[in-house]
Formats: C-alpha cells, structure tokens, sequence
C-alpha cells in the first residue's frame, strides 16, 4: 500500500524549488465581490439619471411632430372655424417677419429697367399674351425686376392694364408656387410618425416666418397658404393706379404697405408729425413677398385666413370675391375698398388667372403643373 503524501509535504516540497502556497482568504474574495457589485450598481444609477432626460426629450420631441399632434391641430383647426373668436392664429412674434424678405430683396440681382416698348417687344418674342393665357392657363416664366418708367404714358387703358397684368401675373404665381410647396412639405411632415433633423429645423424656420408662438402647427397651417392671383392683382392695381404711382415707379411698392422703421418713402400728402412711410424694396418680387406675408400674418387679416381656411375645409377654391370681404381694413375707405377691388376683378375679368400656372423653370416646379 503506497503511503499518502500530506499537504504539509507537499508545500515543503514546492518551498524547496522557490514555490510558495497561500490559503485562499474567502474574506478578501468576499471584500473584492461587495466592491464589484457596488460599482456596478453606482454604474447603472449614473446612466440611468443620464439617459432618462434624454428619453424625456426625445419622447416630446415625438409627440410634438407626431401624427397624433397632427390630429390635435385639425381638431383646433375646426374650432376656429366654428368659433370665430378662438385664440387660435392670433398670437404674433413679429421678430423674425420678414427676414427672409429682407434677404431676399439684398440679393444681387440684374435690376435694369426695360422701356415699355422693350417689355412689349419681349412679351410678343416670348408668344406671352394674356389672351392665351386666359386659354391655356399657362404663363410665361418672366420675371421683371422694375416696372417701365414709360407705362404711365401709355394713353390707350386696355393696353396698359394688360402691360401691368402680363408684369405682376409671373410674379404673384411664383410666389404662391412657393408657398404651395411649404404647404405640400409641411402637411407631408405631419403625416410622419417621425421626422428628421433637417425637417425639424425645416419647422422651426417657417414659425419664425410667420410669426407662430409656441410651434402651434394649427396656426402655421393657417398661415401658410396661398392668396387668390385675381386679389392680388386687384389690390396692386388699386394701390399703385396700374402701376404708375410715385411708391411703385420708386420703390416697387405694389401693395403699399407701411413701415415705421428702415427705409420707405414718406407719402406727399401726410402730416409733417406723421412717422409711417411706405415700404420700399429693390425688385418687384420682394414686395409680392412682403405682401402675402402681411396679409398671412397680420392680426387685421385674422378673418382673411378663417373664411381662406374654411374654404379648404369644405373642399372649394379660394375665391377672391368671398375673401376680398375680409379686406376692409386694408384700407381707410373700409368697405368702399372692397367694392373697388371687387370691381376691378370683375371688370378685368381677373379670376380668369386664378387657376393659372408657371411654366416650369426646374424640376419642383413641374409637380405642380
């Protein structure tokens, strides 16, 4: 029977060739777990309070661009439209306005002013007659900066109306080209369960445009639209007596709006304590820019935008007549203002251009021919 080696031997075997045996300490084991275990726990408490703010945020940022926002601003929207005296679309950050107006106007831009036999001349090279237009809903794509110096001296009306139309027409379609397409991205964006970055900061710059507080989507809807291509021709050509007055040959002052800060041009009949002046601008497109933005956020215009909203509720086009009723306050006159529009748009047959378009001069602009 062989004898049994004891663990006595064995380490004073190992100890001979330089080996040395510990005994495993179970309280330094134990020590070693208890501190493992604490700083894992320390570990998850720290990114719990971490990341649980950035959950918060994000979850609102969800909500926020999310389709049930969506609903809830159709629900606000239809009780605008059965209570006129609703808080909605009347709260008015007037800081950032007309911005991108402002810019727009500074930009370089090839202001030579044509005569008005020149213009004439490039409207009959180009096939660009209001006749055809009337037709073929199409309109040429000319986009004049200055209004003819000469357009006053043209002593047959019918030709200067129609020299003033075939000017503004391009202009006013342009501009709510524009506006169509924000109003096609924003209901697009709306429709997403989630949004990229590019589209939020898309958002945050059309409330800023128009004014909205509290990135109110209803509002923005509201605000975001177009104005009838009949009224807008009828309001330039009242204000600017078909293009020949002193704010429109000047300062491209189509619409007549008025500023109290910047540069304008002082009316000659006002008081000599008077301080507002008329809005002045370097081409004729920036003003049709100024004026849409003042008639889609100015709280005067708040009636404007319900009857506009409650036409597209109901699926109808915007009509010019039936809004234009919402203009006497544009004007001191009141409602003698309203019947002089109403009057040039029937005269002049201008709802003939309402659903007209601009032949396309890039890609986004076909979707809407």
């Amino acid at each position: 029977m062989k004898n049994k080696i004891s663990i006595l031997q064995i380490k004073k075997y190992l100890s001979t060739k330089g080996l040395v045996i510990y005994k495993k300490n179970k309280k330094e084991e134990k020590s070693f777990e208890n501190l493992l275990r604490t700083f894992l726990v320390s570990l998850i408490i720290m990114l719990f309070f971490f990341v649980t703010p950035l959950v918060i945020d994000i979850t609102k940022e969800n909500q926020i661009f999310s389709e049930d926002f969506d609903n809830k601003s159709k629900n606000n929207l239809n009780k605008l439209l059965k209570n006129p005296e609703s808080k909605l679309d009347e709260d008015l950050n007037r800081k950032f306005l007309f911005d991108d107006v402002l810019q727009f106007d500074e930009q370089p831009n090839d202001t030579i002013r044509l005569s008005a036999a020149t213009i004439v001349e490039l409207f009959k090279s180009t096939d660009y007659n209001l006749d055809d237009v009337r037709k073929n809903k199409l309109v040429k794509p000319i986009a004049l900066t200055l209004l003819p110096e000469e357009i006053k001296q043209i002593e047959n009306t019918k030709q200067r109306k129609n020299l003033f139309i075939q000017i503004i027409l391009p202009l006013v379609i342009k501009e709510n080209n524009n506006i169509r397409l924000d109003r096609k991205k924003l209901f697009s964006i709306l429709n997403k369960n989630k949004n990229t970055i590019n589209e939020k900061n898309w958002l945050n710059a059309k409330f800023k445009q128009y004014g909205v507080v509290n990135k109110d989507l209803s509002t923005l809807k509201i605000r975001m639209d177009e104005v009838p291509t009949s009224m807008a021709i009828a309001q330039a050509a009242k204000e600017t007596g078909w293009g020949t007055s002193r704010f429109a040959q000047e300062g491209n002052a189509l619409f007549g709006q008025w500023t109290w800060t910047g540069e304008g041009i002082k009316p000659a009949g006002a008081d000599s304590d008077s301080k507002h002046k008329v809005m002045k601008f370097r081409v004729l497109q920036a003003s049709v820019k100024a004026y849409q933005r003042n008639l889609n956020t100015h709280s005067t215009y708040k009636n404007f935008r319900g009857a506009r909203a409650e036409l597209r509720d109901k699926g109808k086009k915007l009509n010019s007549m039936i809004l234009s009723e919402h203009l006497d306050k544009y004007a001191e006159t009141g409602k003698e203002y309203v019947r002089i529009l109403q009057k040039i748009i029937r005269q002049n047959n201008l709802e003939d251009f309402d659903d007209a378009q601009l032949l396309p001069t890039s890609i986004d602009l076909e979707s809407l021919i």
